[in-house]
């Protein structure tokens, strides 16, 4: 991820949204990363036909194309599939707001390049009400400098890990950080082999 972002914000007003809304089970059948957008919170977005639900936020016309997802607490909750990280940034979310996040989702997103931001509740509930006056919210993101910015608001800051910024900024994942390490983990290998031969 970019140090700066700007997205249309949308708005997802429920709490304790669990991986398998976000990425139902019977969609789980490919470790490949692709097409899991599709099935991104199946169940409420679709009818019992196929047909886009009218009345879920996400097929409003006025939400196509938002990048940053507001929702309530416990975003995340359940299992620990990665599958539901990969649906949420295929269907084109880079942010996500919530109160809180379960452990492993927060991380598996980090991973996959998707910034998670815990705010306040009472936060929460300033933005919330602005999405019901305003469907047009474009949200700026500044990861340097943790604020969130826009014209119905003054800016807000928020909290971050200093090792999930610095793999954010640098686009690197867990596996990429530590190959950063290669230098040092042959020159380690190469001395246990002299000092311990018959290993």
């Amino acid at each position: 991820m970019s140090c700066y972002h700007q997205g249309l914000l949308a708005p997802l007003d429920k709490n304790n949204v669990d991986t398998d809304q976000i990425i139902p089970k019977q969609f789980l059948t490919s470790t490949s990363r692709d097409g899991f957008d599709k099935a991104l919170f199946y169940d409420w977005r679709y009818l019992d036909d196929g047909k886009p639900s009218p009345d879920f936020v996400l097929n409003r016309e006025c939400y196509q194309g938002a990048s940053i997802l507001l929702t309530r607490d416990n975003f995340g909750c359940g299992s620990s599939r990665e599958h539901a990280p990969w649906a949420l940034k295929q269907y084109g979310f880079s942010v996500i707001l919530a109160q809180s996040f379960a452990d492993i989702f927060f991380n598996n997103c980090g991973n996959n390049q998707m910034l998670c931001i815990a705010l306040p509740a009472d936060t929460l509930a300033q933005l919330f009400k602005l999405t019901e006056q305003h469907q047009d919210i474009q949200l700026e993101v500044d990861l340097a400098n943790q604020q969130l910015r826009s014209q119905y608001f003054d800016a807000i800051s928020f909290d971050i890990r200093s090792d999930i910024k610095a793999r954010l900024l640098s686009g690197l994942d867990f596996i990429g950080e530590t190959e950063q390490l290669n230098d040092h983990i042959n020159a380690y290998e190469q001395q246990l082999k002299l000092q311990r031969p018959w290993q």
